[in-house]
Order: structure tokens, then C-alpha cells, then sequence
């Protein structure tokens, strides 16, 4: 029976919240496939979040993986797959994940298919060919591509697919798998960690304030983060907040700034280039403010409020605290 291996990438023994999304395409093509699906991390602390899922899986261990190191994740995995006669390697495309599968495939010298939305056809088998559509150009377009190999290696777009909602199975112990490692795979590895600000983040928030030219000023921001304040949220920007110094990059939302999934997105006074979609457009909701009704993100958005931002947020406001 054919062998779906799913990577799970952990930071020092937490598995990735968002990780589990790429097991959701994987046991829809072991069904389809009728093949057998199996899971690996790197790292011995990973182990118990791993035997968590109800899954059989492998625990890559040696000395060198103590910390994230991308070369060494990509030629432990390479190993495993061959070890274990795995046909398909596949995880989620985040910027680690992506990091990784780009070195196995490099080390298995096969070809790898990145950003996956939806596997179309895998009629083929696991050895024939199979088309899927996958996401090109920062999230701008999408592409329909056909995969010929014998090894098919590829990532999960981010966000396009919802975890199981469960244990899929009873806890189940992981095998270790001892890789041969050279010492010069560990030239790029973690060796430092700087403690951020605690609290929430663009990416994790649930409700994200966001602001753009029409903002007008850093001053302006004010109310923005008034708003942000009540109702739990954080507040984000537009690459022309940014440029013109109004928020820092930190604070950007799009292709070259953070890419957010919250519940909750409102855009105020945004007026949505391509760019910027890309970073918001796995938002649960969409709420956009801004005076122009032709404008693109306002014509994407779920909800839409035509007027000055500044007076739309202050009736906001004054609304929400009239409600507490």
C-alpha cells in the first residue's frame, strides 16, 4: 500500500497550530488513493504532541536538531521518505514548511509543487500524473498545473483548508527515525531567541483594524486604535500607511508585510490594491469603510459602510461603549 507522509513542523515541542491543515487535503487523497497515511515532526519534544492526533507517525531525532535548522529538516525528511518508501511528502506552505520542502526536494532532486489550493485529479495514481491548482504571484492569480512524478512533494496553501476538528484516532505512539546527518547541515540553524512583546499579533489576532491613505496622518490612527482597544483587536496598516511613516512595518498588512486570517478584517479608507488582498484575503469576514463605492476592496468585501471613516468609527465607537 502506497504512503502519504504529512510533515508537522513544532517549535520546541508545540506543534504548529496551523499545521494540521495540510492533513485535511492529505486524508481526502488517502481515501481517494486508498493509501496508507502517516505523520512526522523533527525534534523529540514534538513526540507528544504527535502521538496526539491518532495518527501512526515518525519522530526524527539526532543530535544536530535541537533547534529549527533548514537544511537538516530538509535532508532528515529526505531520508525518512526513503526509508519509509513514502510516494507522496506534503505539508503546509507556511514560511518554515516552504523553507523545508524546498531542501527535500533538492535533496531527492524531484520536483515540488508549492501553494496547493485543490487537487483536482489524482486519477492517475500515485505514480501517474496529477493536476491540481496552486497559488502564483503572492496570492494574485491562480494556476492549474500538472504534476509528473514518481515522488510527488508539495505544500498547502496557508488558510484554504479548516484542521480536523478532532483526534483522529486514539493516541497513538510515534516511531523515532535516527537520520545520518553531516555535521555542516547545522551551519543554518536557530542558535538565538529574542523574547517579542507578549500579547496579540497581526497574525493571531481575531480582529484586525486596518489603515490606509485615507487615514490621513499617524495622528489619525487614534481612533483606529481606539476601536481595536474594544473590541480585542489589533491594528494593522497599508504599504502607503508605512511608507509615508505613519505605522511601522510591522504593522503592514499584504504581499511584503503580514499575511492575516482573523474573524474580523475592517479596512478603513483602504483602497485595496492587489497586494494588499493577497495579505487579508483569509479573513472569516471582511468589513471595508471608505467613500469610494468603486473601490477594489470595498467591492470584494463581505460588508461595506460608503462615508468619511472618521465619522463612520466615531458613531462605531460611541455605539459599542453606549452597549458596555
Amino acid at each position: 500500500m502506497s504512503l502519504i507522509l504529512v510533515f508537522l513542523d513544532n517549535d520546541r515541542g508545540a506543534l504548529s497550530p496551523s499545521g494540521p491543515e495540510a492533513l485535511t487535503p492529505a486524508l481526502e487523497l488517502a481515501e481517494t488513493l486508498g493509501a496508507r497515511l502517516e505523520t512526522v515532526t523533527v525534534g523529540e519534544p514534538g513526540h507528544a504532541g504527535l502521538q496526539q492526533l491518532g495518527l501512526a507517525g515518525h519522530v526524527v531525532s539526532h543530535p544536530i536538531l535541537t533547534d529549527y535548522a533548514p537544511e537538516a529538516y530538509g535532508e532528515a525528511l529526505a531520508q525518512l521518505a526513503d526509508h519509509t518508501g513514502a510516494s507522496v511528502l506534503m505539508t503546509l506552505g507556511d514560511d518554515r514548511g516552504a523553507e523545508v520542502m524546498a531542501h527535500v526536494a533538492a535533496v531527492l532532486n524531484e520536483p515540488l509543487v508549492a501553494n496547493v489550493t485543490e487537487i483536482t485529479d489524482a486519477s492517475g495514481g500515485i505514480e501517474g500524473a496529477w493536476e491540481m491548482i496552486r497559488v502564483r504571484w503572492g496570492g494574485s492569480l491562480l494556476e492549474r498545473a500538472r504534476l509528473r512524478s514518481a515522488r510527488k512533494l508539495l505544500t498547502i496553501a496557508p488558510h484554504t483548508f479548516e484542521p480536523p476538528e478532532s483526534a483522529l484516532g486514539n493516541p497513538t505512539a510515534a516511531s523515532t527515525f535516527a537520520p545520518d546527518l553531516a555535521d555542516h547541515l547545522a551551519r543554518t540553524r536557530v542558535v538565538e531567541r529574542v523574547r517579542l512583546a507578549e500579547g496579540l499579533t497581526l497574525a493571531t489576532a481575531p480582529v484586525v483594524v486596518s489603515g490606509g491613505r485615507g487615514v490621513g496622518s499617524a495622528e489619525n490612527f487614534a481612533i483606529l486604535e481606539e476601536l481595536a482597544d474594544l473590541i480585542g483587536g489589533v491594528v494593522g496598516c497599508s504599504r502607503v500607511a508605512t511608507n509615508n511613516g505613519w505605522r511601522p512595518h510591522s504593522d503592514q498588512v499584504g504581499q511584503t508585510g503580514t499575511r492575516i486570517a482573523p474573524d474580523l478584517y475592517i479596512a478603513c479608507g483602504i483602497s485595496g490594491a492587489v497586494q494588499h488582498w493577497v495579505g487579508c484575503m483569509a479573513s472569516k469576514q471582511i468589513l471595508a469603510i471608505n467613500t469610494d463605492p468603486e473601490a477594489p476592496l470595498v467591492t470584494k468585501a463581505d460588508y461595506a459602510v460608503i462615508g468619511d471613516l472618521h465619522e463612520v468609527l466615531a458613531a462605531l465607537i460611541s455605539e459599542i461603549r453606549s452597549r458596555k
